[in-house]
Order: structure tokens, then sequence, then C-alpha cells
């Protein structure tokens, strides 16, 4: 049996699935923390392949004032980095790809 295309049954399927993505988006995807991030480690491949340390050499230059830090309005020593997701970087680090904040 063929089931013919319908305006009404179209309606449907799409109203159906914006409240899916809507619904789904609210109970399924949460914030995280820098808290709940693990802290990179240094000697992590990826860290390495962009000298990451936890302490910068370079004076005025850490992730504290870099344009890639996610600070999530705490005060916790350890932050989220655009250039490591998953990860949480040190305040006070550094990395090859630092990009100052514009003033």
């Amino acid at each position: 049996m063929i089931k013919k295309s319908s305006r009404r049954r179209f309606i449907r399927l799409t109203a159906g699935g914006i409240i899916g993505l809507t619904l789904g988006n609210k109970f399924l995807i949460s914030s995280v923390t820098a808290a709940q991030l693990p802290q990179l480690k240094q000697d992590s491949p990826q860290a390495s392949a962009l000298k990451y340390v936890n302490k910068s050499l370079i004076a005025g230059q850490n992730c504290k004032n870099c344009l890639l830090i996610r600070n999530d309005g705490s005060n916790n020593k350890w932050q989220p980095c655009a250039i490591f997701p998953g990860k949480s970087v040190n305040i006070n680090g550094w990395c090859s790809a630092y990009a100052p904040q514009p003033a």
C-alpha cells in the first residue's frame, strides 16, 4: 500500500521534529563548569603540540588574558579553553595559540 504525501502529514511531522529538538536540547544537553572538566596535562599529545605549560614564562601572556579562554564566571584557577575542548587549562598557563584579548 502506497501512502500519498499530504500537507497535513508534513506539517505534523515538522512540528513534532521541532518540539523534539527543542525538548531534547533542554533535557539532554547540559552546560558544564570548569570544575567538572578534566585538567589538561602538559604531557598530553594535544598540549605538547601547542607547547602548553601550566605557568607562562612570557610576561603579560597567560591564559587568563587570552581571547580563547572561556571564563565560566567562577574564580576557579582552571577554566575551559576553545583550543582544548573538553579540558580546562590553568589561567596562569600559556600555549602557542595565545591571542591577546582586545583592549
